[in-house]
């Protein structure tokens, strides 16, 4: 077996983490701070396995979110697509960016999926979060480089430094 053959768990497992960690419980006063973590995790295998992941997998992965937050269904989906299309669009510059340029996407593209969920609960006449909901962009800016390091480390065979 290839050695890529043999690291095609680490996509679905990632997901699932990323869900996990969108699950987990925390206190009603920083709710509105959690990260992103499954846009951060499309975001980078859209980024570095286009041939694994696509649009499809961004609505996929986006539709089992639904499911799992019990938010409107298709609502992160659409949120996804979005991103995976723009992320798709720039990949080539994107790649190739330092790590901290990459993290400055990364968070306007965050950001930019705040605007759309905010445009959905607007147009459906929903309750709009609270203001700290704006800030969870800069916390995933944060978060970026670590999360790259650790996943690519494990996509590619080598022990995260």
């Amino acid at each position: 077996m290839s050695r890529r053959a043999s690291r095609l768990w680490i996509l679905p497992v990632s997901v699932v983490a990323a869900l996990l960690l969108g699950l987990l419980p925390l206190p009603v006063s920083v709710q509105g701070l959690r990260p992103y973590w499954l846009a951060l995790v499309v975001a980078f295998w859209i980024i570095e396995e286009p041939e694994r992941a696509g649009l499809g997998f961004a609505f996929f992965a986006g539709l089992v979110a639904d499911l799992a937050f019990g938010t409107l269904l298709g609502e992160q989906a659409l949120r996804l697509v979005i991103m995976a299309f723009i992320l798709q669009r720039f990949r080539s510059q994107l790649r190739f960016f330092p790590l901290a340029q990459q993290a400055l996407a990364i968070g306007g593209l965050l950001l930019n999926d705040r605007v759309v969920s905010a445009a959905i609960h607007l147009l459906l006449g929903l309750p709009q979060p609270p203001w700290t909901y704006w800030l969870a962009p800069l916390l995933g800016l944060l978060l970026w480089p670590p999360m790259f390091f650790v996943l690519d480390a494990l996509r590619s065979g080598r022990r995260p430094r």
